[in-house]
């Protein structure tokens, strides 16, 4: 068990917790690893129905802890296995993506260049007006290189990346929310991220699965694939015990019960 990182699941909801609070949550290689061990278990989970990713102290994550990679930091950030298309530092973002249950991620404080690729990991985002977000990795005559060129794209324009990448700036909260960086803003970006988690714990997991499976895959596909994966896993769900229950649910006015996936 890493002292980086906390993982506690009750009624499906993971609750994973940066606990590196000394260190406004920085990412040094036990963080890394911390963080890409606890994607990786929750992905195995068929209890899970929703994940909500934070940070502990005054920020979600202030990014790479520089000073740990200088000297070193016992990790290779370009290591591969089969296992996944990311590399070893990328990963620790892109395992949100594979996780097959929606992750939410709440930001407050700062969300800093490794910090704000992770949160970019997560399907939704909650913010404190008053965070600080910024692609940083420009400060240190870097590019980013934890999966923003496969997640930022994906909410904000051409331009509107370039921006932010080229100038490193720092954008609160509110901003972020302006250019689509960021779902909601909230007071309370925990509390409202758990409450969603728990509207979409109430849903069939099967079709939270799919319902993710096909958002993040269709757009990478010609229109008549996204068309035909739109429609198989319909197909895997029509009829099922699960669908079938949600049905007599709500005809009933009735709390459903359902199974986890098999």
């Amino acid at each position: 068990m890493s002292d980086r990182v906390r993982v506690e699941v009750n009624a499906g909801i993971a609750d994973v917790r940066l606990t590196r609070a000394d260190k406004m949550n920085a990412l040094d290689a036990e963080m890394f690893r911390a963080l890409t061990d606890a994607g990786v278990a929750l992905g195995t989970d068929l209890t899970l129905r929703a994940v909500v990713l934070s940070g502990e102290g005054k920020s979600f994550c202030a990014g790479l802890d520089v000073a740990n990679f200088a000297s070193g930091g016992g990790l290779d950030p370009f290591a591969r296995s089969d296992e996944s298309p990311a590399n070893r530092v990328q990963r620790v973002a892109w395992v949100w993506n594979e996780v097959p249950v929606p992750v939410i991620a709440a930001i407050h404080g700062a969300c800093f260049g490794g910090g704000l690729q992770i949160a970019l990991g997560a399907d939704i985002r909650f913010a404190r007006p008053d965070a600080k977000l910024s692609v940083m990795e420009s400060k240190w005559g870097l590019i980013p290189d934890m999966t923003l060129s496969q997640t930022l794209l994906r909410l904000v324009r051409a331009d509107v990346a370039k921006e932010l990448t080229f100038s490193g700036r720092i954008l609160s909260g509110s901003e972020a929310a302006e250019l689509g960086l960021v779902t909601h803003l909230s007071d309370d970006p925990l509390a409202a991220a758990f409450e969603l988690a728990g509207e979409i714990a109430s849903r069939s997991p099967d079709a939270m699965r799919a319902a993710k499976q096909l958002l993040d895959k269709a757009p990478q596909l010609s229109v008549e694939q996204g068309l035909r994966l739109e429609e198989g896993l319909q197909r895997r769900l029509m009829g099922k015990a699960n669908q079938v229950e949600a049905v007599k649910a709500n005809l009933a006015k009735r709390a459903p019960e359902f199974s986890d996936p098999t």
